[in-house]
This record gives structure tokens, sequence and C-alpha cells, in this order.
């Protein structure tokens, strides 16, 4: 379904409207702080993450309101502090968006993303307030995983790049290597460190294929939970402990989860 924009405009005004009176009348509400609420605001974008990954339009749908609440929710704080109000926040935006998109609202030109991506950012590092350095757009609080994609990817914007994607390969068979004479010597913090070394350089491969690293692991992440359960469930039918069984046993029950699924590894 969708919605005039004068709609729009009344539903979001609609919500602006609950939120003040909640803020006044709610004993919860009336308490809530920026810190108080940033741990919940960290669950709800996880959510939204989690229906995003399993295209759940109707759970998208409400996630995004969740997420939307507390966006509003710190906006409104802000303006108690006579600070900034959503106005700001929007007005801020709308002009940021303006000033990166020169090739729409001004006389450049950019005839693909990855154009329109490589002047973004340098726009950012023009822009007043913005990055100084290359580096200094990404978030030191990242999850690790995520940060080496977008330390690569940000470097790759002034030249700092393979020239061929396929050359990636050999720098992850000598990461590999080095990690595993490490392993051999036993020493524990070189191997760490080496081991970092090779997931930074299949994060970077994932980059060059256009493939988001953190995606295809949680994809991963869910097949595994899927197959062992199917394993316990399985077991647990005939009677049995997974801890009795043989790992040639579990194995047989594995494959058996792995046909049920499909050559796609979808269930």
């Amino acid at each position: 379904m969708t919605h005039t924009r004068q709609q729009q405009l009344d539903a979001f005004s609609r919500l602006l409207d609950i939120l003040d009176r909640l803020r006044v009348e709610c004993p919860w509400d009336r308490k809530q702080t920026n810190q108080s609420l940033r741990p919940n605001t960290i669950e709800e974008v996880y959510e939204l993450c989690d229906a995003l990954l399993r295209e759940d339009d109707r759970n998208i749908c409400k996630e995004l309101g969740d997420v939307l609440l507390h966006v509003l929710f710190y906006a409104k704080i802000g303006s108690e502090h006579d600070a900034f109000d959503i106005a700001d926040v929007c007005t801020q935006l709308s002009d940021k968006l303006v000033f990166r998109h020169p090739h729409v609202f001004g006389e450049a030109h950019a005839d693909t993303a990855d154009q329109v991506s490589d002047n973004w950012e340098q726009l950012k590092q023009r822009e007043k307030g913005g990055n100084r350095t290359v580096l200094s757009g990404v978030p030191d609080a990242l999850p690790s995983l995520i940060k080496a994609y977008r330390v690569q990817d940000k470097a790759s914007h002034v030249g700092f790049d393979w020239e061929r994607p396929e050359q990636v390969w050999d720098k992850v068979r000598e990461e590999l290597r080095e990690f595993e004479a490490e392993v051999a010597r036993m020493d524990h913090d070189r191997a760490e460190a080496e081991f970092g070394d090779v997931l930074f350089s299949l994060v970077n491969a994932a980059r060059l294929y256009h493939i988001n690293p953190d995606t295809a692991l949680e994809r991963t992440n869910r097949k595994f939970i899927r197959r062992f359960n199917y394993l316990e469930a399985h077991t647990l039918k005939q009677g049995r402990d997974l801890r009795d069984m043989t790992l040639a046993e579990m194995d047989a029950i594995w494959d058996e989860a792995k046909r049920q699924e499909g050559t796609d590894g979808q269930p």
C-alpha cells in the first residue's frame, strides 16, 4: 500500500504528537535518557537487520517503526536540552544529501554507482566538519568484521587497492601459510595476529567480489544452526543423546539435513 505525501506527513505528525504526550504523561518514557535508550537502540537495529536478512516485509515495517521511535526519542531529548530537535535532524540530513549528490542537484556528472561512491567519499572530506582523514569516518565501535570491510572500502576510494580482484588470492594464501607456521610453532600470540591477517585478507576478497562478509557469515551461521537443530531433533526422536554418538553417526544425519535443504542451501 502506498500513501500520498500528505498522508505520510499526517502520520509523521501524529507520531510526534504521541511521543510528546508520552514524554509528559508516561512514567517510563519520562525517565528515559540518551544512555538508558542506547542499549535498546542497538537491539532494535539488530532486530531490523534480522528482518532484512529474512526479506520479511511485515517485520521490516515493524522494526523500522521501532528504530524510528528511537530516532525521534533522541531528537525529543535534544529539544529538551535546547540542543536540537527533529527539524534540525531532517535539515542537516537534507543538506548533506544535496551536498553529496552534485550529479543530481548540481552540475557534476556521475554515470555509475562506483563514480557516485568515489565522489561521496571525496565530498565527505571537503564538507565543513567532515572527516579530516580517509579512515576517520570509520567508527571505533563497529564490529570488527564490518570495520575491516569499511576501512578497506575507504582506502580503495583513494586508489589503495588491487589492480585486479584475482590478485587478492595470493595474499590470502600468503596469510594462511603464515598462520599455519605460527600454529606449528605453538606461538599463541603470533598465531592470533596471523589469524587476524587471514580474516582481513578474506574480507578484502569478499569486498573485491562484491560480497558483504557480515551477511555471508550470518547466512552460514543460520545454516549451521538449522542443520545442527535437525541433527539434535533427529537424535532425540531415536531416544539417544548426542554425547553418546560417534562423529560418523552425527555426520550421516548432518548430510541428511543438507539433502533436505536442497542444492541452494536453503530450507
